[in-house]
């Protein structure tokens, strides 16, 4: 039963599948079916294992990829219907134009995050540079998420949740701003260390968390609130 929120497979690799079935002749093509969705896929069979495009899974359960350094991340609502009428009874539900908006745009938040922490780690240059070019344009791609997930919002729960991603892009931008203006100043040394000093920082734990809370909230499409998204 398909029912997690997030996985990490590695990049250029498909999603596998062990498979116990083997290929006969005039056999009706296999298809993967996620239980507690009313979806399937087809799949192909080859050297003994069973494998299924990954992007082709994402969009027949109205999840969405995103890219992480070598990782793909891959998240995918809750599917059991049943376990979400029981866990979820009476939390107020997004609709569903605005959940797919929301993890589309969460996920855009969280690449911009991923190359700024690339960016600190490295110690790159930033302005007019390969890495300050790519950090504008994930910061562009994650204010568009945000533009659509407030077009598609149309409920008093889609709207709280809006607030929580508002939230989380706008600390992301002042985390952006305050790291790129001390970088043009030659003072951001103590930035550019390694992950421990990105693990001390409670500011950018603060957003690591509210990014791990919102993509699990939107997964789940019921709104909660926690305090690390304000």
């Amino acid at each position: 039963m398909i029912n997690t929120t997030e996985r990490a497979v590695a990049v250029l690799m498909p999603l596998l599948l062990t498979a116990g079935m083997a290929a006969q002749t005039q056999r009706p093509r296999p298809t993967l079916v996620v239980q507690g969705c009313t979806v399937e896929t087809p799949v192909i069979q080859m050297q003994g294992r069973t494998l299924v495009d990954v992007q082709e899974l994402a969009r027949i359960t109205n999840g969405s990829l995103s890219f992480e350094r070598d990782q793909i991340i891959l998240t995918m609502p809750r599917c059991d219907a049943s376990k979400t009428a029981g866990d979820d009874a009476g939390k107020p539900r997004f609709s569903g134009t605005f959940t797919k908006a929301g993890i589309e745009a969460m996920a855009s938040i969280r690449e911009w995050g991923g190359m700024l922490m690339i960016t600190v780690q490295n110690g790159y240059p930033v302005g007019n540079t390969m890495a300050g070019n790519a950090i504008m344009a994930y910061q562009g791609r994650a204010a568009d998420g945000i533009a659509l997930a407030s077009s598609a919002a149309s409920t008093d729960s889609d709207n709280r949740g809006l607030e929580l991603l508002r939230n989380e892009f706008n600390n992301v931008q002042a985390w952006a701003d305050t790291f790129i203006k001390a970088r043009n100043s030659l003072s951001a040394a103590n930035l550019t260390t390694s992950e421990t000093a990105i693990k001390n920082d409670p500011d950018i734990q603060k957003l690591i968390h509210c990014g791990e809370f919102l993509a699990q909230m939107f997964a789940d499409r019921s709104f909660r609130d926690d305090a690390a998204c304000h």
